[in-house]
């Protein structure tokens, strides 16, 4: 506790400064690519990646399309409470931004003159526990879109640092907290949502929400079955 509240240890700071320091040596239009990358771009293609996988999702049977969209569901939810939990967790530590605690630091402004203004503490980083959120979200829905997602946030992460607003461990500690909250909640958060998604599913408003035809409900039970007269066989049918 004591190495996050005076500055980090000293691989830390030392990664702090290394990633940090490329933004020294980097053209300007690349630095402010990756303050814009870092501030909106990540978590913006997050989102349109939720949407094409719930898209791919609706066209899969009806048991795989109601457990993905289920899951989908689940994603942008635990993302929330995962930045609920960071608000006590932040004032708890008390860590302050690495760039008032560090010279020399390139810090990367992108957000419009709120770089250096930032005034909440420093862990853990909100954008990487979104991300990574989101991402681990994607993967209880699908492996494929997932991995990409991770990778998205570990990439958020990573220029969280480069921009200079955020230690490594800021960064790890979100890429944790965000994971933590999708799995372990996951068990609770599916048994609860999948039969809310399978009622609107067959729902005859709702259902394209769920897959791209409605589903076919069950025949109920106790309405007689269409019979058909067969042809005669033997002679004495026919006779009759």
């Amino acid at each position: 506790m004591a190495g996050l509240t005076t500055g980090g240890p000293n691989v830390d700071v030392s990664l702090l400064y290394e990633i940090n320091g490329a933004a020294r040596h980097a053209p300007a239009w690349l630095d402010r690519v990756v303050g814009l990358v870092g501030e909106y771009g990540i978590l913006l293609a997050l989102v349109l990646l939720v949407l094409w996988c719930w898209r791919g999702a609706r066209r899969q049977d009806e048991s795989a399309a109601v457990e993905s969209v289920a899951a989908l569901v689940w994603a942008p939810f635990a993302a929330g409470l995962a930045l609920l939990v960071n608000v006590p967790l932040r004032e708890f530590v008390g860590r302050q931004r690495p760039f008032r605690q560090h010279e020399g630091l390139q810090v990367l402004d992108p957000a419009f003159g709120w770089g250096l203004g930032r005034t909440e503490f420093s862990f853990v980083s909100g954008h990487t526990t979104l991300a990574m959120a989101l991402g681990v979200g994607l993967f209880v829905a699908n492996r494929k879109f997932g991995l990409v997602g991770i990778g998205l946030a570990f990439v958020e992460g990573l220029c969280r640092v480069y921009m200079g607003i955020h230690y490594p461990t800021d960064v790890i500690g979100g890429l944790a907290l965000g994971t933590a909250v999708v799995l372990l909640l996951a068990p609770l958060a599916m048994a609860a949502l999948t039969p809310l998604v399978r009622a609107v599913a067959r729902s005859r408003r709702c259902g394209r929400l769920v897959r791209t035809k409605n589903l076919l409900l069950p025949r109920p039970v106790g309405l007689p079955q269409a019979h058909t007269q067969t042809p005669p066989t033997h002679e004495s049918d026919l006779a009759a």
